[in-house]
């Protein structure tokens, strides 16, 4: 008999090297001790940084660190995981999934429904166009962050029409508490099985407890953020 491991992998983690409050050993210690992640990935706005930092302690750690970005394209925000080095803002949608490609990276539409999301709150008409035309690998059908709710509610029932990408969840976590709040099941445990499992389209999306008191820390420490926002606004920047 053969048992099958399904890992957690939180894609979507934001330091203070963006708008984050956490610093790197911050965020690596608070994965260690107190979630069940096997993988995470540090997607800071526009920059690989703290992601290379985060990998380069990762051998300490009883899980995996993923190198990514989240990338503010002229259509909204995409993620780059897997990456070498970084992918500069301001590109169009398709050209940012191209340089993520060029890197042999993983790209995931963020929050796809959001504000800032490629599609927006009202483009759904426009996915199985651009799912053909920009070449995605995945998009997000579960944020944590708790005004995204709306948006995950039509990101999950997009994705349950078949779009022909994977399906991945995570937390956008901006504080230490948020992380694990949204995650992404896949088989195996490290973070090439998690890539083959993108890959593979056999990921789903998980939501994590705590909704209530997540959102009460987010309103509490919402100045906080955009103190970091503006700190490093030329990471930050949006579309």
């Amino acid at each position: 008999m053969t048992s099958e491991v399904w890992g957690k992998a939180d894609l979507h983690i934001h330091s203070d090297r963006s708008d984050g409050l956490a610093a790197i050993p911050e965020i690596m210690e608070y994965v260690q001790r107190q979630t069940d992640l096997s993988v995470i990935a540090i997607t800071d706005h526009n920059t690989i940084e703290g992601a290379v930092e985060a990998h380069a302690m990762a051998s300490d750690y009883d899980f995996e660190v993923i190198i990514g970005s989240e990338i503010s394209s002229q259509s909204g925000h995409i993620i780059g995981l897997y990456l070498d080095e970084d992918v500069p803002a301001g590109l169009t949608a398709h050209e940012t999934i191209a340089r993520i490609q060029e890197q042999d990276g993983i790209a995931i539409i963020a929050h796809p429904f959001s504000q800032k999301g490629v599609f927006g709150p009202f483009g759904t008409r426009a996915l199985t166009h651009a799912a053909s035309e920009m070449a995605f690998h995945a998009f997000e059908v579960y944020n944590s962050l708790p005004f995204l709710i709306w948006a995950n509610r039509v990101a999950a029932k997009v994705f349950a029409l078949g779009q022909g990408v994977a399906a991945t969840g995570g937390s956008d976590a901006h504080v230490l508490e948020a992380i694990g709040k949204g995650v992404t099941r896949f088989r195996g445990t490290t973070a090439e099985d998690c890539r083959r499992s993108i890959d593979r389209l056999e990921t789903h999306a998980e939501a994590g407890s705590g909704g209530l008191s997540l959102a009460w820390r987010y309103f509490r420490r919402y100045p906080e953020i955009r103190r970091m926002h503006t700190l490093n606004a030329e990471r930050c920047k949006g579309r």
